[in-house]
């Protein structure tokens, strides 16, 4: 059905005594409007304000005509209102913007003409890392080690919030970005002067879906793209299929929100789920909280989704008022969601691609693992799972052989909802009543995602509870999610040299991959706070908690999970005794001014004066103006042979850094200590370490030479095993190209820039896979590198790739177009040739014109340089 936007019409209503005004989609449109799925209404909202003429006709008739088979190939271009970003994603675009302003001021171009046009928001949440713990002192110790260590690049984030427009830094201590962008930056609805509209996001975290749980249409994208945004691009996407989940019933008593989002998760993986927009439907949405759906909204990426939607009603109002809304914000919110039509009707059936639906009475309590979030388990069979591993300990140990090493209440995901929180709480005073206690090899962390969680639980008399079992606050930011956990206890590691016991992690997180949560870990559930608690206790995780005991008290008595679980009215209690509105900005205010991150002094100039001895911050060679595409026609060495499931913690990891690595040897040559390299992820201004650590994984299997050390591969025409980066120098110099073969889901994970970044430095010109994450997909072509799919049936695995073996692909940048075929020859050494028909995993234009200028950072450069060349004269004088 044809659809256009000639004219656009605005509707309005008045609120205690202010006129409002909107676009009336609703009016324009008609019946078609309300049968569109409501991320698509926000599409077509943010199309109708911000293009102009036959773009903007085209992008309506294109989401209109979408209806007619809930999918579509058309392209429309997205404005997004703000950016937000982590210290870790932010510190490499920020490092690449800065010598990017070296490259303007070399070419002749003020380096100030280079700023950002949207507004920035970066909290520093990565890099924190639980050293200290179950003691009243650890975040404090935390916080003090995590500022020494980081020192040199927060004075670059400083130096960046001044030199550049726009950019804003949320120090330590302020919380986990997406809790952050829940309690203080969503206004859900935007007012400009009166005129209203959808409060609408990007953030370079792949749990950035995390906001669509109050009804704020935003996704994570690659710090890549990110960049093309900041600087007034908009992103381009292909209109998305739209799966809808429609939610019945109602949560029966004792299941959790953790519950819902590891069933959503593990029920949209088995329908391969792989990019889509999710939407929630039907009359459960409901019934859930706004905490609750926010969580269900964070695991969009672990069930392969683009974002996790709910949409406006009346349990985001409750929201915006529990976290200290003005009151007539709130109303302003509801009024506007319901006069643009973007409210929930939980009787409402829009069009989707797609429907699957869900009893929310036959949620049940479930941990997921032990190695990825979507395999489902009820949470008595931890037991025979491990089992199923056969692990024999080779010695006697006071360990179980399945000890648990690592308990903790971690991640935005499940700590940014007060009630799971509480809910831990409460069942450590349950045990604590009852005397027990965790064995002392567990180590035991809570890091919230917000400072207030410190109020409302010590309001609620449950902050002395969870410190008694070991649970006291560690701090607040990402920890043990993000791969931060600090080291092992003692008793852990030395079981595991003896090869006494095979250690298991458990935490209220959202990956589990092998070596995510702690590299020498490769097992680990996912479950909510109160669950991890119950494992700590028992500090073994082959219990089955629906018959045995969780641990015996000190009294004799066997003492089970039921009678530890807590009740729904507890529950409801503790919250009101506990939950105040103003604390939520109060405490935020309170960690923003901590003294020891405004006493750091950071330079005052509009380039950066990069320091030649430092090992944290590096000018990166990437970062140049000119088109450097790779495309065109060549023969390629694979450098590494992959599997399915590489993730990008294999890519570019972000715990801690091994003082045995080559990575450590690099840094310890340098001048650094040793038994102090901080994470992985405190490196990612220094491309010299990154491009070290690219690969440098443990679980990682390099099919090319199975046998080789960690971080090696084959140099084929030498024979020789070498450091990867080795390696890919010595193809560099002897003039010979390289590209990647991988299997399934290649670069799941988070949204990790240097996944590609790291890739792009090895001199990868092309990865040829069965399928891509989104996100990691994205980040290739940002960097230059083409991805291509595999034909139907064709694997790492059929392709038995013998040393020698080269790829020959021939893809002229004029040829190139999105989803097109791309011819592949594999020449085997042998000398036999076979066929292959690769597809470009190219889905926009705006990705082919990346590609064809070799990546983002010589786009925007180019733009710049165009700009500033084109302009008059009398600009401002270089500094």
């Amino acid at each position: 059905m044809e659809k256009t936007a000639p004219a656009l019409r605005h509707a309005g209503f008045t609120l205690d005594g202010a006129a409002y005004t909107h676009i009336d989609m609703a009016g324009m449109y008609g019946p078609d409007y309300h049968r569109l799925p409501v991320v698509l209404r926000l599409l077509l909202e943010n199309a109708l304000r911000n293009m102009r003429g036959a773009e903007r006709d085209a992008a309506v008739a294109a989401l209109f005509g979408w209806l007619a088979d809930g999918t579509s190939e058309a392209e429309i271009a997205f404005q997004p209102g703000r950016v937000l970003m982590h210290d870790t994603t932010s510190t490499p675009a920020l490092v690449d913007i800065a010598a990017m302003r070296d490259a303007l001021d070399e070419a002749g171009v003020d380096p100030r003409a280079l700023n950002p046009v949207l507004p920035v928001d970066v909290s520093v949440d990565h890099s924190l890392a639980v050293q200290a713990y179950a003691q009243p002192d650890a975040a404090a110790r935390n916080l003090a080690l995590e500022l020494r260590r980081n020192a040199e690049r927060y004075r670059f984030l400083r130096w960046a919030a001044k030199a550049l427009s726009n950019v804003r830094i949320h120090p330590p201590g302020t919380g986990i970005m997406h809790t952050i962008n829940l309690e203080q930056l969503a206004t859900v609805v935007c007012d400009d002067h009166g005129a209203l509209h959808p409060d609408m996001m990007i953030g370079t975290d792949s749990h950035t879906p995390m906001i669509n749980g109050i009804g704020v249409l935003g996704w994570g994208v690659g710090g890549l793209e990110a960049q093309t945004v900041m600087f007034g691009m908009p992103t381009m996407l292909r209109i998305p299929d739209v799966i809808g989940v429609r939610l019945s019933g109602a949560l029966s008593a004792g299941v959790t929100a953790t519950d819902l989002a590891l069933t959503v998760t593990q029920r949209l993986r088995a329908i391969q789920v792989s990019g889509e927009f999710v939407e929630f439907f039907g009359p459960g949405v409901a019934t859930l909280s706004a905490g609750s759906r926010c969580v269900v909204a964070n695991m969009a990426p672990e069930y392969g989704a683009t974002t996790g939607y709910f949409p406006i009603d009346e349990a985001t109002l409750d929201y915006l008022r529990q976290t200290g809304r003005d009151a007539a914000h709130v109303a302003r919110v509801g009024a506007y969601a319901a006069s643009a039509g973007l409210a929930l009707d939980p009787a409402a059936t829009p069009r989707y691609t797609r429907v699957i639906e869900i009893a929310l009475d036959q949620v049940h309590m479930h941990v997921a693992g032990p190695t990825r979030p979507q395999d489902l388990r009820p949470y008595g069979q931890t037991r025979e799972l491990l089992a199923s591993l056969a692990f024999t300990p080779k010695a006697d140990s006071p360990l179980p052989r399945h000890a648990i090493a690592i308990a903790a209440i971690t991640s935005c995901t499940n700590t940014s909802d007060p009630r799971l929180l509480v809910a831990a709480g409460l069942l450590a005073r349950k045990a604590r009543q009852a005397g027990l206690t965790v064995p002392a090899w567990v180590k035991t962390s809570l890091g919230p995602g917000s400072p207030a969680a410190a109020d409302y639980l010590q309001r609620a008399g449950l902050l002395d509870d969870l410190q008694a079992v070991g649970f006291g606050i560690v701090g607040y930011g990402c920890t043990t999610c993000i791969g931060n956990s600090g080291p092992l206890p003692d008793a852990v590691r030395a079981g595991m040299a003896a090869g006494a016991v095979r250690p298991v992690a458990v935490l209220s997180g959202n990956r589990n991959f092998s070596g995510r949560i702690h590299p020498d870990l490769d097992l680990g559930f996912l479950m909510s706070p109160p669950l991890v608690i119950a494992f700590a206790l028992a500090g073994d995780a082959e219990r089955d908690f629906s018959r045995e005991p969780v641990q015996i008290a000190p009294d004799g008595r066997a003492v089970h999970l039921h009678e530890l679980w807590p009740r729904a009215d507890e529950i409801d209690a503790a919250l009101a005794q506990g939950l105040r509105a103003d604390d939520f900005q109060r405490a935020f205010r309170i960690a923003a001014a901590n003294p020891e991150w405004q006493a750091l002094a950071s330079p005052d100039t509009p380039r950066f004066p990069w320091n030649p001895a430092s090992t944290a911050l590096r000018r990166p060679p990437f970062a140049s103006a000119g088109p450097a595409s790779q495309l065109g026609r060549y023969a390629a060495y694979p450098l590494l042979v992959l599997g399915d499931d590489v993730t990008t913690d294999h890519l570019s990891p972000a715990s801690a850094i091994p003082p045995d690595s080559l990575i450590a040897d690099f840094l310890v040559a340098q001048g650094d200590d040793r038994d102090d390299l901080n994470v992985f992820a405190s490196r990612r201004g220094n491309w010299q370490v990154m491009m070290r650590a690219a690969f440098y994984s443990k679980s990682l299997a390099n099919l090319l030479c199975p046998d080789a050390p960690v971080g090696h591969t084959l140099h084929a025409p030498s024979g020789a095993i070498e450091p990867i980066w080795e390696a890919a120098e010595h193809y560099r110099r002897d003039g010979d190209a390289v590209v990647l073969l991988a299997g399934e889901r290649f670069g799941t994970g988070s949204s990790r820039d240097w996944a590609a970044k790291g890739q792009c430095l090895l001199g990868i010109r092309a990865v040829l896979a069965v399928s891509f994450e989104r996100i990691h997909r994205s980040n290739l072509i940002g960097m230059g590198i083409l991805p291509l799919r595999l034909p139907a049936g064709v694997t790492p695995h059929s392709l038995a790739i013998q040393p020698g073996d080269r790829f020959e692909i021939d893809c002229p940048p004029q040829r190139l177009a999105p989803r097109q075929p791309v011819a592949v020859r594999l020449l085997r050494a042998d000398g036999r040739e076979q066929a292959l028909q690769a597809t470009a995993a190219v889905e926009t234009q705006l990705e082919l014109h990346l590609l064809r200028m070799g990546g983002v950072i010589p786009a925007i450069l180019a733009d710049t340089l165009g700009a500033a060349t084109s302009a008059p004269s009398d600009t401002a004088p270089r500094g």
